[in-house]
């Protein structure tokens, strides 16, 4: 093996990676947070809609788990400027990652309001509850705690499929990389260092949820031993 390992030709661009890191969970925080909010509405319809609405949920979730992200990206992308409309690179990317997100956190999110109990229900609504706090109280909360490992995977893997949206130029980690590989020709060392980048931040970003759901979780335990 005659290959030299020249990691001194990155370091320059030391701010370069940074400003791609920092784009990269802008862009999956984002995307995190609406895919979770769209995703939730999605399940609620989903499970409890009118016949109607259940099939356009269920058609949109099947469309968009079986297809690929980037052709989704590509579909954003381009169909907006088809629209006449001029849009940042970025707001495509997000665009595009909370309607791939919402699909997936849809079906997670109805697994658990269906293991929702049905006489829990009954219960709430013996109480005198709406309709809104039923399912805020009594079924949202729990069913959001059963799931949470699986929502945590799910954008996880989010923030590493946002890799993907350096193919509209959206300047995230990878797009960065491309470019820094283009100027010093050390593609195998670009990418090994991207790649442990990714790696860190996946379990950063792991932690962080975990520790979130330890506060949140931890304290609504708490209440209800209280109550």
């Amino acid at each position: 093996m005659t290959y030299q390992f020249d990691f001194s030709a990155l370091l320059p661009f030391w701010r370069d990676f940074a400003d791609g890191v920092w784009l990269t969970l802008q862009l999956s925080a984002v995307s995190t947070v609406l895919g979770f909010v769209g995703g939730a509405l999605c399940a609620i319809a989903r499970a409890d809609g009118p016949p109607w609405l259940k099939r356009i949920v269920g058609a949109y979730v099947e469309v968009i788990r079986n297809t690929p992200l980037l052709v989704q990206i590509f579909l954003v992308y381009f169909g907006i400027a088809v629209l006449g409309l001029r849009v940042d690179a970025n707001v495509a990317a997000v665009l595009a990652l909370v309607v791939n997100v919402v699909a997936y956190t849809c079906e997670i999110m109805r697994a658990g309001i269906e293991s929702v109990h049905k006489a829990q229900i009954e219960a709430a609504e013996c109480l005198g509850l709406t309709r809104a706090q039923i399912y805020w109280h009594v079924v949202l909360r729990p069913a959001i705690e059963r799931v949470y490992p699986a929502l945590v995977s799910q954008y996880v893997l989010l923030m590493l499929a946002s890799s993907i949206c350096s193919q509209i130029s959206a300047e995230e980690l990878t797009a960065v990389a491309n470019r820094i590989q283009s100027d010093t020709f050390r593609s195998f060392e670009t990418y090994i260092v991207v790649g442990l980048v990714y790696l860190a931040l996946s379990f950063v970003v792991r932690w962080a949820f975990w520790g979130f759901g330890l506060l949140v979780f931890t304290r609504r335990r708490k209440l209800g031993t209280a109550l």
